[in-house]
């Protein structure tokens, strides 16, 4: 099947083959035609299946008639990271370049006002993280009394990251005549009861096992040992072991490890970026287009970069920890082996991690062969201060003489007469005497004390 034939516009059709797109893939083949006609849709897919196209091109079509009014915006994406937010962003520019319309960007760490004056001039399109939008809506700069279509993108992302409550509360706001658009790669629980709360009669679309791995990626363990020096020792060595990395993802759990990983990889001699949650805006869309643009060879990045980030050729994907959901194992080795392509994902197990392990292997319900690395050498980390060597101290000290055997003296022999030792105090004159009573030399006394 062709894009023709479901039923998009000649303008979009136009930016679609200037795009070099050729054939849709299966989200967008079932999702495009129901969204076209204004049903709710309930898509699951794999990540790197493409449901970004699934629905910006309808919605081109579809906001082809009508004007947005001023602060009353007529579409809402909902992405739960700045990162998609503005990646779907990129997506409006490259296939609505025959349209014109006004895209607002509502994401945090950057300037509110600038924000806020595209909304007052009417906003056809916003694309936003839950929080700002709500910030936004709060102060009264936006109003969601007109919106036509909502779609919320990566669901389950959005129930990782806690954002269901602000998810239920813009539904909310939003009119009850809506069209909704719903894509999750999982679906737990509580993504499924928001879907049946908020969506009416939706097109249920499922291209996939629910979970499942694309299969064109190679999924490989490595054994690594708890200590984290050595563990970063390890991933130097498997790095080095391939040969065909064009660029590649590091996965961390925690941001300290990224920030670590990245000073030690740069160290090693690595052309390496570091991606997470604590950077600014600006710097975290830098490095992005650093590594599209292939200035970078390995990402280091947290989860914040696990979800539907559309870098297309990610060759390989490793996981410096076992992710703590299992999903994220998912969302993670998606980012390679996209569009058919060949990926590798190579996850780092330690003894550990082994409850991990078990989590996403009854996810993906397929089993995982061990890459085993030879010649695992512990390389030493390259400190940024020069130790000094310590200094011999200079001074000597005397030889330790051995203790002399005592000598006792002999004791007096029996009835031997021992002299008498004199009195501490001799007289001073022949004539004076010595009073042992009371310690005081006559001599000494006061006159008027001495009987005459």
């Amino acid at each position: 099947m062709s894009f023709s034939e479901l039923g998009l516009s000649p303008k979009v059709l136009e930016a679609i083959t200037a795009a070099g797109y050729t054939t849709p893939t299966a989200i967008q083949t079932q999702a495009i035609p129901h969204a076209l006609q204004r049903k709710d849709v309930m898509g699951l897919a794999q990540t790197g299946s493409g449901k970004t196209a699934a629905f910006v091109l309808p919605m081109l079509s579809m906001l082809e008639k009508g004007r947005a009014r001023a602060r009353m915006p007529r579409t809402l994406i909902l992405e739960p990271t700045r990162e998609l937010a503005a990646q779907v962003e990129e997506s409006f520019a490259t296939l609505g370049k025959n349209h014109k319309l006004t895209v607002a960007l509502l994401i945090g760490g950057v300037a509110f006002d600038p924000q806020a004056a595209k909304i007052d001039r009417g906003a056809d399109v916003v694309i936003a993280t839950p929080g700002r939008l709500l910030d936004h809506f709060e102060r009264g700069r936006l109003m969601m009394s007109g919106i036509e279509m909502l779609v919320i993108d990566e669901a389950d992302r959005m129930l990782d990251m806690g954002f269901i409550p602000d998810i239920e509360r813009i539904c909310k706001l939003l009119p009850f005549t809506r069209q909704t658009m719903f894509f999750s790669a999982t679906m737990p629980p509580e993504i499924q009861r928001l879907t049946e709360t908020f969506l009416h009669n939706p097109v249920k679309i499922e291209t996939s096992q629910r979970s499942s791995t694309a299969e064109s990626i190679v999924q490989q363990l490595v054994q690594a040992p708890h200590d984290p020096k050595a563990k970063r020792d390890t991933l130097r060595t498997l790095i080095r072991t391939q040969d065909n990395i064009k660029n590649a993802i590091v996965f961390a759990n925690r941001k300290t490890t990224v920030a670590l990983l990245d000073k030690s990889l740069r160290q090693h001699g690595f052309n390496a970026g570091a991606l997470h949650g604590d950077m600014d805006q600006s710097a975290r869309m830098k490095t992005l287009a650093a590594f599209r643009a292939n200035e970078l060879t390995i990402l280091i990045a947290s989860d914040v970069a696990a979800r539907g980030l559309d870098i297309p050729d990610v060759s390989h994907v490793f996981n410096f920890d076992v992710p703590t959901h299992s999903e994220d194992y998912v969302h993670r080795i998606g980012r390679t082996g996209r569009a058919g392509r060949e990926g590798h994902a190579f996850t780092m197990v330690t003894r550990e991690e082994s409850k991990q392990l078990k989590g996403v292997l009854d996810l993906i319900k397929k089993d995982i062969p061990y890459f085993k690395l030879d010649n695992v050498v512990a390389e030493p980390e390259p400190s940024a201060v020069p130790v000094r060597p310590k200094r011999e101290s200079k001074r000597i000290r005397p030889p330790v003489q051995a203790p002399q055997p005592r000598v006792e003296e002999p004791l007096p022999e029996p009835n031997v007469v021992v002299a008498e030792r004199p009195s501490r105090n001799p007289p001073r004159h022949k004539h004076e005497a010595v009073d042992d009573s009371s310690g005081f030399h006559a001599g000494n006394m006061p006159a008027f004390l001495v009987k005459r």
